[in-house]
Order: C-alpha cells, then structure tokens, then sequence
C-alpha cells in the first residue's frame, strides 16, 4: 500500500522529504507536488527506476519522459545547453515550462525513446526543489497518471489512476497552476512550442 506523507507549502517537511529522496534514490516511485499538477518521480539516471514509469503510466515506450532539476547546473550535467537555452532558463526557471535539450549519456537512454533528446524544467514548486535538493540529481518529471488520462491536481486523483505502482507520495494540497507546463524544443532552429500551457509562444519569443 501506498504511504502517503502530508508536507506544508510554505516550510515543507524536510524529514518526509528526505524520506522521499531515500525512496527514489532506491529506485522506487514517488508522486510529487508541482505548480502545475502532481509528478511521478524515480531516478532519471536508472534504466531500471524509469522502465517503472513506463509501466506505471502505462505508456508506450516510444513516447519520451522528461526529467526534473533543481539549477542551471544540474541541468549542464545531464544535457547540452546552448547559449540561446541558458537565456531561457534564466528568465523562465523556476516555472512551468519544459525545454528539450541534447541529452548526455549519463541519463537514462529510456527517457529519450531513442532520440538523444530530453525535456528539462525546474519546478516552482518548494517541496519539488526540496525533494531534488535531497536526492541530488534529476528525477524524472511526467505526470502521475495513466497515459492518455487528466493530469492530477491533487494526489487523491493521482493515486486513484496509479497508486498501485506507487511507494510513497507527497500530499502538499492542490497544485496552483492545475494544467502541464509549455513544452519547447530547442533542438530545432528556430525553436518549436510542442505544447503551449501557462507560458506562450509570445513570452518565450520575447525572451
């Protein structure tokens, strides 16, 4: 059965997050809290914690996973930042928007679905930043549901769709934003929006 550990918005629980950190470190499942909806969390660096995910979400494993960081420097040790993605970054991250960069060979093969590409962000989010803080390297960052399915807001709506794949989730309340953040390929000149959420196209043209 699922443990589920309440954690406070503004001065998260830092044992109930270290406890999270030990359980991704160990290639388990975590459901997580970001502002825009709940994330399902392992070890990006694992092929083993990610296949998990694959199966959790039940998704096809040609479809890629994005990773969550906690900093511009964490994000130079697992992809390939262009000048033009560090500008994005700095002006965007923390927040709710995806970039997909070059990925290094130290993340997990599987997240890439055989493209060499992965899709970076930074949560908003102080329990997620906490969370990467612990376990010291990317997680993955997909939302915590099945595939094709809504995107939880809440972790009762994420466990309701995954929970049985599950081995601990973090309950900080209702996410803020409640939809998937923007998602944009910077692989490509000029840059592509795949998916347009809380950040425009305009915004990310300006920056």
């Amino acid at each position: 059965m699922v443990k589920i550990l309440e954690v406070g918005q503004g001065a998260p629980s830092l044992k109930a997050i270290a406890e999270a950190a030990a359980t991704i470190r160990a290639g388990g499942l975590v459901v997580y809290p970001t502002e825009t909806v709940y994330g399902l969390g392992t070890d990006a660096c694992s092929d083993e914690a990610v296949a998990k995910v694959f199966t959790a979400k039940v998704r096809p494993i040609e479809d890629p996973i994005s990773v969550a960081v906690n900093s511009l420097e964490m994000a130079r040790q697992f992809t390939q930042l262009t000048p033009k993605a560090e500008v994005i970054f700095k002006k965007f991250l923390p927040g709710p928007l995806t970039v997909i960069l070059e990925a290094k060979p130290s993340i997990s093969k599987l997240l890439t679905a055989g493209t060499g590409k992965v899709g970076v962000r930074v949560p908003d989010h102080p329990v997620a930043l906490k969370l990467l803080d612990f376990v010291g390297g990317p997680i993955t960052s997909t939302s915590a549901n099945i595939t094709g399915k809504p995107a939880p807001t809440t972790v009762r709506e994420a466990l309701d769709q995954i929970g049985k794949s599950v081995d601990l989730a973090l309950d900080a309340g209702k996410c803020k934003l409640g939809v998937p953040s923007t998602v944009v390929d910077l692989t490509k000149e000029p840059f592509e929006v795949l998916r347009e959420g809380p950040i425009t196209k305009e915004e990310i043209l300006s920056g």
